[in-house]
């Protein structure tokens, strides 16, 4: 009964992080198609002044935000354990 249960619970958190991932790559696609047309539009109708540059940036920004949301930071090496690695590598170098 208990390895159902875990079995369950298991198959329930992996079906959560399938569906934030597939989530994150429609945040991706979209923002690779709106890039263009918030540049074209700016330089379109405001030639003058290049505002895109801080359109790009905010959603460039949001991207990488949804990407640490759901890939955390065990991606970059920052993950759960990363401390007690830093503390092992620290006392086992030589002075």
């Amino acid at each position: 009964m208990e390895d159902k249960r875990t079995e369950e619970y298991r198959f329930i958190k992996a079906k959560e992080k399938v569906k934030k991932i597939k989530g994150f790559y429609a945040h991706l696609v979209v923002t690779i198609f709106i890039i263009p047309v918030v540049i074209f539009i700016n330089l379109k109708f405001v030639p003058e002044f290049h505002w895109f540059w801080i359109a790009i940036g905010g959603i460039s920004f949001s991207v990488v935000m949804h990407w640490l949301s759901v890939f955390g930071f065990d991606k970059l090496g920052f993950g759960k354990d990363w401390e007690d690695r830093k503390i092992k590598e620290f006392m086992n170098e030589k002075r």
